[in-house]
């Protein structure tokens, strides 16, 4: 019998779920000097540049985190969200966004920040789990009835079958979309990458609208209606479901890939900020049991073996994945399929 885990939200409106972002100043964390102690200020403000789905989590985690601080160190913690693609995300904070701290869909958006000297290098190993202290997977959602029999990804490419993903030149949960169906028809054609090209350009013929975001893509498929199948991450298609009861299924593909967001300090915005200490241990909160437990509870998979095994009713356990390691790690994996010209572009653009 499954859970009755958190529903945040009935209805998912963009529009004032951004209104959230308007809660505290975006630029400047802190104190205004990067000579200021974090005890000089009577709150400390923080920054938190994420990806689209994680916005309902990180409202309840950013309650749990201050309550904790001020309970602590007698310090009170203000967290102000913003989100987005997380490509996007991450050109953003290169380009000004002063983040403090950034919780990405996939490590390569932090190395690109990493690459402009905004993040020291070894970040990865800052944390714990290589710093990813949450997993997902890729599945698909369907409408109840499943009336185009969607069960794998074959079945994708099927005739009128009508798809809504988002855009992997913007989008983090995108790539790893992509990648998920990659390796499927490469299990199916081996190393024939002719016929796995075929494959993909099939399926995303099939793709009626691209979003450059996975709300976006949730939104267009959820609330205004568009396509048979939405290819989202498991904690999306979860909370779609959790909002409509009876209203989807979830399908879960015969093979899926290990979705691992990470996370970083910014730590030259934290040093202009004076915020790194209390950075430092917001991401350090979230491999805390309660932080995990909670990270269940808005269905991402906790790292924590014997915390995900609480939820062993609500995430399908058993299912193949392949990881980013199949890939030759994610900066092979985006030269290869996601930078201009690559494999991602010879496909869509044919």
């Amino acid at each position: 019998m499954k859970r009755n885990l958190r529903n945040p939200i009935k209805k998912w409106n963009v529009t004032a779920l951004c209104l959230c972002l308007l809660a505290g100043p975006l630029t400047g964390c802190g104190s205004s000097s990067g000579e200021a102690s974090e005890e000089d200020s009577d709150v400390i403000e923080l920054l938190n540049v994420s990806y689209d789905p994680t916005r309902e989590f990180y409202e309840a985690y950013n309650e749990l985190f201050a309550a904790y601080y001020e309970e602590t160190y007698g310090v009170t913690v203000k967290i102000n969200q913003s989100h987005g693609g997380s490509g996007s995300q991450a050109r953003s904070v290169i380009e000004g966004n002063e983040a403090d701290v950034v919780t990405l869909a996939l490590a390569h958006d932090i190395t690109l920040i990493e690459e402009e000297g905004m993040i020291d290098s070894g970040w990865m190993d800052e944390f714990e789990n290589s710093s990813a202290p949450y997993t997902s997977t890729i599945v698909f959602l369907v409408r109840a009835g499943n009336e185009k029999d969607i069960q794998d990804w074959d079945d994708l490419l099927q005739d009128g079958v009508d798809i809504i993903t988002p855009d992997p030149k913007s989008s983090g949960g995108a790539c790893w979309n992509f990648l998920a169906a990659w390796y499927y028809a490469q299990q199916q054609y081996g190393e024939d990458e002719t016929q796995i090209k075929e494959f993909m350009r099939a399926l995303y013929a099939n793709v009626l609208v691209m979003d450059s975001g996975a709300r976006g893509a949730t939104t267009t498929f959820v609330e205004n209606g568009q396509g048979d199948v939405l290819i989202a991450w498991e904690n999306e298609a979860l909370q779609t479901m959790a909002d409509y009861p009876g209203e989807y299924e979830l399908i879960t593909p015969s093979v899926s890939i290990l979705a691992e967001p990470s996370v970083a300090v910014v730590d030259e915005n934290v040093a202009d900020h004076g915020t790194a200490e209390v950075a430092r241990a917001y991401l350090e909160y979230l491999y805390t049991d309660e932080a995990q437990r909670l990270i269940g509870e808005y269905y991402y998979r906790p790292t924590n073996e014997a915390i995900l095994s609480e939820f062993s009713d609500v995430f399908d356990l058993d299912v193949t994945l392949c990881t980013i390691d199949d890939f030759g790690g994610w900066d092979a994996a985006y030269e290869k399929f996601f930078q201009d010209d690559g494999i991602f572009d010879e496909i869509y653009n044919s």
